[in-house]
């Protein structure tokens, strides 16, 4: 099926089950369902099993969200009845109404359970997820959920819920990730089942190939402990000073065991200048989420320091890892900097990257779909430089192999049911999805909105949408601050705020035209860049920002805060 295709289905307000191949572009297909559902006003809520596959669509871990603490058992009457006593949580879950997904090979039933029973609870609903639409999107050949027991149902689908939300299937099959016939090859025959002596020999091919790059080579291996062995190694090559850093914790010893059994913290870690490291903790205020990469470059009051890949300098503080009990109270809590070493990464933490090089070593594959991970990573052959393989690296899930088939004569089916809309019915029932969960079905609705929002008038939706996409509706018919601060009824340091928020979330968003004319920005980047290499600790925030008020002083008064404001969000 064509991505258009699948579109088209996703429109209509199907529940949808999304797959394909590594490289199809679901991810792609998501981002554009995605805006389609914001420029009509209605806020999908995007989640996925792991911070790193979250942050590939701006989602967050499906146990945040649904505040399930770290518990991998479905979640029983007592723990869900405390949930609903939680006026927050009311909250998000009153405001739901389209709910995707991503990365639903590494979701195990019980969990997809438990989403499924507190969303009944919230809408009060017998309906499977409360009603709301469901978007599933993932590749069941691709990494199965990780358990150190044997379950006889690992995977989502085996949920009797998965068969209750009646799913249409869309089976994407154009590739983009990969251009080269010879990796598509590759990967194709990894997925049946039946390994060529062709491809066999592609792949001995590539043994220690010689990589050309500027970029150091990211590095995938099977096992922790190779990972660890790697980052070790790096870390004694650098020169300077080690730091270490020891966890702290209250509660009981066996409930603090259960805490590192299940998460990612270390109780001991060593960090020096310039080593590469990957957060592993959601802390989006501070502009980063698990799977955020960086590099070590100093410390401050032995706090480390690091630059991420988008730039911004944090300043990392300890975060704390919580176990609830059943009431919801906090039973035990482990405090450490949320950071390890990354100059090698593990497969799992691959999945849904794409790389243009790679080394991988699949020489102690242990788990079906590893294999076939890590090569479908990269783009091409020739960025593939491998150090060894095993057998059970050309390996797929054997009940994956068996439900392929019926997956896609689904997705056959459902693009035959979506080919007899004529034009016109489509049209139809796409708007009449949009007016059913209380989005804009057209342009000039959504130019009324704005009217609204412009006006200060109430909005029939207006509750629903974050205060700064408020804001970022006037952009396209403001040209000041002042004049988006004078039609919200708010301060032009408010709006400063939203400004910072939105160029967050999307770092290609253009707000240059929004700098005050005014502006004297010269002797206050003077004092900032002073103050940050001085680097003296009362000058900056926990989360690594320089302090207003420090600029403000060291200014002598002579600027408003307004304009050190300006200069923080249009000259850096």
């Amino acid at each position: 099926m064509k991505q258009i295709t699948a579109l088209n289905i996703l429109k209509t307000g199907k529940n949808l089950f999304i797959t394909g191949s590594a490289g199809t572009g679901k991810t792609y297909l998501l981002n554009q369902y995605i805006q389609y559902l914001k420029e009509r006003c209605v806020y999908p809520t995007i989640v996925a099993p792991t911070g790193i596959a979250a942050s590939h669509l701006k989602g967050q871990t499906i146990h945040s969200f649904f505040a399930l603490g770290i518990r991998n058992t479905v979640v029983d009457n007592a723990y869900v009845e405390s949930l609903l006593e939680k006026s927050y949580l009311k909250s998000r879950f009153s405001k739901l109404k389209v709910l995707i997904i991503d990365e639903i090979s590494m979701v195990p039933p019980e969990i997809f359970d438990s989403m499924d029973k507190i969303l009944r609870a919230f809408k009060n609903s017998p309906e499977p997820f409360g009603g709301i639409q469901v978007v599933i999107s993932g590749d069941f050949f691709q990494l199965p959920p990780v358990s150190k027991t044997f379950k006889e149902k690992r995977f989502a689908w085996q949920s009797p819920v998965w068969r209750s939300l009646e799913l249409k299937s869309c089976y994407l099959t154009e590739k983009f990730r990969q251009e080269d016939n010879r990796l598509i090859q590759v990967l194709d025959e990894i997925r049946t089942g039946e390994v060529s002596l062709e491809v066999r020999k592609l792949l001995e091919d590539s043994f220690h190939r010689e990589l050309s790059t500027d970029f150091q080579v990211t590095k995938l291996y099977t096992h922790n402990v190779d990972v660890e062995r790697i980052n070790l190694e790096e870390l004694k090559r650098l020169k300077g000073k080690s730091h270490i850093f020891t966890y702290s914790s209250k509660g009981s010893k066996k409930n603090i065991e259960k805490i590192f059994k299940t998460a990612l913290v270390l109780e001991e870690i060593t960090f020096k200048k310039d080593a590469v490291v990957i957060f592993i903790k959601n802390n989006p205020e501070k502009d980063y989420i698990n799977g955020t990469t960086g590099v070590v470059i100093g410390f401050e009051n032995s706090v480390p320091l690091v630059k991420t890949s988008t730039g911004r300098v944090i300043k990392v503080v300890d975060e704390d890892w919580t176990l609830e009990n059943e009431k919801g109270e906090t039973i035990a809590t482990v405090s450490q900097i949320p950071l390890r070493l990354a100059w090698a990464i593990t497969i799992h933490k691959s999945q849904g990257m794409t790389l243009d090089v790679a080394e991988i070593d699949l020489s102690n594959t242990f788990e079906v779909g590893q294999g076939y991970v890590a090569l479908s990573r990269i783009k091409s052959i020739e960025g593939l430089r491998l150090i060894g393989l095993n057998e059970m690296a050309l390996r797929v899930e054997p009940l994956t192999l068996r439900i392929d088939e019926p997956i896609k004569k689904a997705s056959q089916k459902a693009q035959l049911e979506i080919d007899n809309y004529s034009e016109k019915e489509l049209e139809k029932a796409h708007k009449n999805y949009i007016k059913r969960i209380g989005g804009l079905t057209n342009f000039l609705q959504i130019e009324q909105e704005k009217k609204r929002i412009r006006t200060g008038t109430i909005s029939k939706i207006g509750k629903d949408i974050p205060t700064h996409i408020k804001t970022k509706i006037l952009m396209d018919s403001c040209f000041t601050l002042k004049e988006i601060a004078k039609i919200r009824s708010v301060t032009q340091s408010t709006i400063m705020n939203h400004l910072k928020i939105l160029k967050k979330e999307d770092e290609t968003l253009d707000i240059s035209r929004f700098k005050p004319k005014s502006l004297k920005s010269k002797p206050i980047v003077k004092v900032i860049t002073k103050l940050t290499k001085e680097k003296k600790k009362e000058n900056f925030s926990e989360d690594g920002e320089l302090k207003l008020k420090s600029i403000f002083d060291a200014l002598k008064g002579k600027v408003s805060y307004d304009d050190i404001r300006a200069t923080l969000l249009f000259c850096y």
